[in-house]
């Protein structure tokens, strides 16, 4: 069986902890691709020494491998930053997009989460979900999280640096993240966890059992 659900929305809204919990209710196979670009431009500062070389990007992108995503600081904010300017390379967008696609025709199931899911890599989705929340409460939840790795971690300044991915990721000329018409929308900004998890597997329960 082959049944698959896009989820988009910005960074912190909760579309990863949505995805993650859908692909464990339904037994779906979970594919993050923030961390694709996340890993291209961990490696891009390193071997680019902070320069984003586009040729070189590009290099990297089509080298990398399912192993490159389970590096263990991919989730931190400078390499946040390095992942936003890659993906606004159409060459890497490009060298990604096989990898993406190939995933989501996975037997027995797949989740995607991104920004460019529901419009680019699954336009065919069964089930499409653009998740949101409001830029304050965003900023907070990922204040919590980097600032438990990182004690010294400002709100004012990630609230600064969620803005600039925002405008970087809705603005680029490749594959913006955009709501598409036929994607349901969840904000969470009121919701806990649980609450935003529940309402989500509902939806998708209703288009799981019609297929």
């Amino acid at each position: 069986m082959q049944f698959t659900v896009a989820i988009d929305g910005p960074a912190a809204a909760g579309k990863g902890t949505i995805a993650r919990a859908i692909a464990e209710t339904f037994g779906f196979a979970h594919l993050d691709t923030g961390l694709l670009y996340r890993a291209v431009g961990a490696k891009m500062m390193m071997r680019g020494r902070g320069v984003i070389v586009p040729e070189l990007a590009e290099k990297i992108a089509l080298e990398l491998t399912e192993a490159d995503l389970e590096r263990d600081d991919l989730r931190n904010a400078r390499v946040a930053q390095a992942a936003s300017k890659v993906a606004a390379l159409p060459e890497v967008r490009a060298a990604l997009l096989e990898f993406q696609k190939s995933f989501s025709k996975r037997a027995g199931g797949a989740v995607l989460d991104g920004r460019d899911i529901g419009s680019v890599i699954c336009p065919d989705a069964d089930v499409k979900l653009f998740i949101t929340a409001s830029d304050e409460v965003r900023a907070r939840r990922r204040f919590e999280e980097l600032s438990r790795k990182t004690p010294d971690t400002r709100l004012e300044t990630v609230k600064i640096d969620l803005h600039q991915r925002d405008i970087r990721d809705a603005s680029r000329d490749v594959a913006p993240m955009r709501a598409v018409e036929d994607a349901l929308l969840l904000d969470t900004s009121k919701l806990s966890i649980d609450a935003a998890v529940a309402e989500a597997v509902a939806l998708v329960k209703k288009r799981f059992e019609k297929a």
